[in-house]
């Protein structure tokens, strides 16, 4: 049994897709879990149809050029009366309705309605394999994921979730590909949750964890992990392997390459991840496992859309952990994860990853103890293994509003 994944990129036009055909043909004989994320940038165009109907705008356009790019898709994959067409329509349908329902709050109706980008996404995968004589089967990952109530960051039922993909076993002895979807999970209520932004690597790891998969393999548009964004930096390196540690500190600190709660659970059953090339296969690509590499060159992570955020004290006094208590009280209740944080005689600033609704309600609950200052649009910037060269470069940079370092790590809060 092995598990593969395959990104928004991967699948984000009819070519993608029959890329993907051609993969899972080469690895057929074999039990598969694939996990596939919505098209191109769905997501996002999801999000803003979510966000225009929750502002009272008119959405109708933005749904209309969702669905016509799906269409696109499909009319190089399937002809007229094809199965999928009835069944995409459907989800469509579905998702509208999803729109006029009444929700405890805006996050719940976020996850009820951007789920759809990874159900289209994998009906229209299924049915091109079927057409091309793989053994296919559509399974709803909501179905055997269960999550807390926890919208948008979705907790695992790890007990429940287990219990629940044991049954894929059976099911693949008739058709041994099962497609399913990144990303998402249910409630015992009922309702969809999706387990964080980018969160379809996590879902491959939470079914290889409970099968017990022989390996998982992201496929991307990369040739494996490199020390940097190849967007940012020039001459990155490609490692040929990663420690299962070292991995997970980048994925920490915000390397995009693979998200961030991927790592643990195969790191506990011993499952080797693989991160590979989707339009060369035969690129080597790099292997995370329980190993020692010596000599890593400083790694590059860059994160954007960052909000720093300063606590003073009112009444002249110092910082004290009474203080640092009560803000760590308020960031766990709105469970919003720090980035990087610093202390000074009489403020406390720490970085947090911006999300309007959310840095609102935490600087009002702050402002009742203290006086609150803030600036967005900042980048985050650290580098892991740090040498002499990249640390001088990287603290002369201008705009640098909070740095920080230890023996092996610089972190810089940027303004760009």
């Amino acid at each position: 049994m092995k598990v593969f994944k395959f990104g928004g990129a991967s699948v984000k036009d009819s070519k993608g897709i029959k890329n993907v055909a051609l993969i899972l043909h080469s690895h057929s004989r074999g039990n598969l879990v694939v996990v596939v994320s919505a098209m191109g940038q769905t997501t996002n165009a999801l999000e803003r149809i979510v966000s225009r109907y929750q502002s009272h705008q008119d959405y109708t356009a933005e749904f209309n050029l969702l669905k016509e790019y799906h269409s696109g898709i499909m009319r190089d994959l399937f002809p007229e009366g094809h199965p999928a067409w009835n069944v995409v329509a459907s989800s469509w349908e579905t998702l509208a309705q999803q729109l006029h329902k009444s929700y405890s709050s805006p996050d719940q109706l976020y996850d009820q309605v951007v789920c759809f980008g990874e159900i289209v996404s994998t009906q229209i995968v299924c049915h091109y394999l079927i057409e091309q004589e793989l053994k296919a089967q559509w399974l709803d990952a909501r179905d055997y994921i269960a999550t807390d109530d926890n919208y948008r960051e979705g907790k695992v039922d790890w007990t429940t979730t287990c219990n629940n993909i044991q049954q894929i076993k059976k099911l693949q002895e008739q058709k041994n590909i099962v497609i399913t979807q990144g990303f998402l999970g249910r409630t015992k209520d009922g309702y969809t949750t999706t387990l964080g932004r980018d969160g379809s690597d996590f879902s491959a790891a939470i079914f290889a964890s409970c099968l017990r998969a022989e390996s998982v393999t992201i496929w991307k548009d990369v040739p494996g992990i490199m020390n940097a964004d190849p967007k940012r930096m020039k001459a990155v390196t490609v490692f040929e392997e990663l420690p299962f540690s070292e991995a997970a500190e980048m994925t920490y600190y915000g390397a995009s390459v693979i998200h961030p709660k991927t790592i643990k659970p195969l790191a506990t059953k011993g499952i080797p991840l693989y991160v590979k090339n989707f339009d060369d296969p035969a690129l080597p690509g790099t292997k995370i496992h329980e190993c020692r590499v010596e000599n890593l060159p400083p790694l590059f992570v860059f994160k954007d859309n960052q909000c720093l955020i300063s606590c003073k004290v009112t009444d002249y006094t110092f910082v004290t952990e009474e203080h640092m208590s009560t803000i760590f009280h308020v960031l766990t209740e709105l469970n919003i994860h720090i980035n990087v944080m610093q202390n000074s005689a009489i403020s406390f600033s720490f970085c947090i990853d911006f999300r309007e609704s959310r840095v609102k309600a935490l600087i009002e609950r702050l402002q009742q103890q203290f006086e609150v200052y803030y600036n967005t649009g900042l980048t985050l910037v650290t580098i892991k293994n740090y040498d002499a060269k990249s640390f001088d470069t990287f603290r002369s940079k201008p705009g640098v509003l909070l740095e920080q370092s230890s023996r092996s790590t610089l972190q810089l809060l940027i303004r760009p």
